[in-house]
């Protein structure tokens, strides 16, 4: 037996969920996917509100995954604790609201999802995404697959962690950086990996935001709050195929909907 997991790159600013509103379950019936996982950290642009939550399980998602801006919305919080649907990243203090790992009974089979986020150039206070994922597998209860959404800043450490569990997790996909990369592969132990899902906001943007107000902070203008740039849009992300008997990968393959 096969299943399909889609995972969609971070959801920027309203345009964004609605874009994903529109969209979502349109691609789930043409690719006949069976479990989706979306990183909503940036729809309201830095965190995410309950109501914005909603949307992207009204949209389609079964698991909400967070990074960075996770408590940027202190609404958030209590939503975090009461829903095992929304997870944060696992190796964040034990004293801060939420979980990063949940484990999901599907009927024929199970699926964990472990949210992680990196710690190069991030300078966040986790503790080590390595350990905790080691910790995580041998400790908590095993399921038929295993999803990781890493969110991280470096490439190289994306890459690392990946290899670090291949064959040990069904797949893992990179968020945080925005921009989609070509590098979706079955690594040689059979974890299915993409160093980053991409983002679903506006094409026309430095990572969601307008180009002419990137640019300007970029030569020293003063820092405004963040706007979401206009469309078009575009929803990125990945499937992947995997299979039940061994609980790995046997197919990857990237999603751009415009």
């Amino acid at each position: 037996m096969e299943i399909r997991v889609l995972a969609i790159g971070d959801v920027v600013s309203d345009p964004g969920v609605d874009f994903l509103a529109h969209h979502l379950r349109p691609l789930k019936r043409e690719k006949s996917i069976d479990f989706t996982v979306v990183n909503g950290e940036n729809a309201s642009g830095v965190g995410l509100v309950p109501g914005q939550a909603s949307m992207i399980f009204a949209a389609g998602a079964d698991v909400i995954t967070l990074g960075n801006h996770t408590y940027d919305k202190q609404q958030i919080i209590p939503m975090l604790e009461d829903n095992q649907y929304i997870l944060r990243p696992a190796n964040y203090t034990a004293r801060a609201p939420g979980r990063g790992s949940a484990l999901y009974d599907c009927g024929r089979y199970s699926i964990r999802v472990i949210s992680l986020q990196g710690r190069c150039g991030l300078n966040y206070n986790c503790d080590n995404p390595f350990t905790v994922a080691d910790r995580i597998l041998k400790e908590e209860e095993k399921a038929t697959f295993t999803l990781v959404d890493f969110h991280a800043e470096a490439t190289s450490e994306k890459q690392a962690l990946g290899y670090f569990l291949d064959g040990r997790i069904s797949a893992l996909w990179g968020t945080h950086t925005h921009v989609q990369t070509a590098d979706e592969q079955i690594l040689p132990r059979g974890t299915g990996y993409i160093t980053d899902a991409g983002m679903t906001g506006a094409v026309v943007s430095v990572i969601g935001i307008p180009v002419e107000r990137s640019i300007d902070g970029f030569l020293g203008g003063v820092r405004r709050p963040h706007q979401p740039a206009d469309g078009p849009y575009a929803m990125r992300g990945v499937i992947y195929t995997l299979n039940t008997a061994t609980g790995l990968c046997i197919g990857v393959e990237r999603v751009d909907v415009r």
